[in-house]
């Protein structure tokens, strides 16, 4: 499958053309902690990636090269976990024990929340001087920039993406073949294709109720009735969200029937992201809905069976961004090595290494793409953008909101609450959340 360089150019702009959104801010010193780092030996890094997947390697490769570049410096990294990051960020950074620099999930209740609580570096001088901002467009910068209520899409630059994200299907093309289905191109067609799996005694989705996966099925349900201004509305709080409307009890309401459809297993609601993919990756499930960033671990870890993507059928809009943020702490004790790092981060030889690896890179040379696993990735990305289909992700808009959405869809999952009940409880912190920004 052949990226030409114009499809692939999209990833210069990764949500090239996703809307114009409303965003965030704070200070603009342009440096961090003691504001010099001309002394410093090391240069602590904290990331989620998992060593194999593709982040986590090109990564792996920018740290050889920063350190071969700064000789005496050692970087100090250590890999914490998603949900360490989620929940504890705001405390450690508030100390003097966080890091130099940071892998932070982007939008308005993380990395907006800590750039108006002053614990991030506004790097907009830096971001200029070193032509990040020449690298990303718009859309992208959407999650990079934040005003000063740490609304995303405008306002001051308080951190820098260097890969593109979206959910789509990962399929099992053998337990396929065996069932005797194809790739769905509607959501009946989903449906229809389950039922077979389910009248063979399998259950046809992977799923995680205890972390962010089943909110992500939730979101993919919700979108497939909505239209732009519905998400926009969401996002940037332009309007009011009914969260007793046609488009959100669709997706509250579907998401319980495909559980008691058997399409999602009943006694997933305690299970973590890490469960399903590698339930995912043994061939236990014939589907798995989640994000790109599984991509290279599954074309490293997989090798028993084919398998593929396909978007999710009938939607225009997923859930999807630029990658997470590179932010440098207030109280980073090494700002310049800090931004030394992100700057290798964005060099082509790297953005490369992510792309060829099952990544989606922001400011690669399409020349350098040559593995067709991973323009297969490349190549279904580029049809969420060509629909203007980036849709951000639900626990987005308001902080503590990843955590409600957890918390909630879970009783969708093990029937602890109705459809109606839980849209209550969501909505109820949505509104208290955009009460509280506004």
């Amino acid at each position: 499958m052949r990226t030409t360089p114009t499809r692939l150019a999209a990833l210069t702009g990764a949500v090239a053309l996703a809307a114009g959104l409303t965003a965030c801010s704070g200070s603009d010193d342009g440096g961090g902690g003691d504001g010099g780092t001309a002394d410093a030996t090391s240069l602590k890094l904290w990331h989620y990636e998992s060593p194999n997947g593709a982040m986590g390697i090109a990564w792996a490769e920018a740290i050889k090269v920063f350190e071969e570049e700064h000789p005496g410096v050692t970087i100090e990294f250590e890999e914490k976990s998603f949900e360490q990051i989620q929940q504890t960020a705001g405390m450690i950074l508030s100390s003097d024990e966080g890091p130099d620099i940071m892998e932070y999930n982007k939008g308005n209740a993380t990395t907006g929340l800590l750039s108006s609580q002053g614990l991030l570096t506004d790097i907009t001088a830096v971001a200029d001087e070193r032509g990040w901002t020449d690298m990303l467009s718009p859309s992208l910068a959407t999650t990079a920039q934040y005003d000063e209520s740490g609304v995303m899409g405008s306002g001051n630059w308080f951190g820098i993406p260097n890969y593109g994200e979206f959910v789509t299907v990962y399929y099992n093309k053998a337990m396929f073949e065996d069932a005797g289905v194809e790739v769905p191109t509607s959501l009946d067609e989903m449906v229809e294709v389950m039922d077979t799996f389910v009248a063979e005694g399998v259950t046809p989705l992977g799923m995680a109720g205890a972390e962010y996966p089943a909110g992500q099925l939730f979101y993919q349900l919700t979108l497939s009735q909505v239209d732009r201004q519905w998400i926009t509305d969401y996002q940037m709080f332009t309007g009011p969200v009914d969260w007793q409307g046609p488009e959100l009890t669709f997706g509250a309401e579907t998401f319980a029937e495909w559980v008691d459809a058997g399409y999602v297993a009943s006694d997933s609601a305690s299970l973590k992201a890490e469960d399903m993919g590698v339930a995912f990756i043994n061939g236990t499930y014939p589907m798995m809905v989640s994000g790109s960033w599984w991509y290279g671990r599954l074309v490293d870890e997989i090798d028993g069976f084919e398998w593929g993507v396909f978007n999710f059928p009938g939607n225009t809009f997923n859930a999807g961004s630029s990658g997470n943020l590179w932010v440098v702490p207030t109280n980073s004790k090494a700002p310049e090595l800090a931004y030394d790092f992100i700057d290798i981060t964005m060099r082509p030889e790297i953005q490369a290494i992510l792309g060829n690896n099952g990544g989606l890179p922001v400011a690669a040379d399409p020349a350098d793409i040559t593995d067709a696993k991973s323009q297969e990735l490349i190549t279904a990305f580029n049809e969420v953008l060509e629909n203007d289909g980036l849709a951000f992700y639900p626990d987005w808009p308001v902080p503590g909101f990843y955590d409600v959405i957890v918390n909630s869809v879970q009783k969708l999952i093990n029937g602890s609450a109705e459809p109606a009940t839980v849209l209550d409880e969501l909505g109820a912190a949505y509104d208290q959340g955009v009460a509280n920004a506004g």
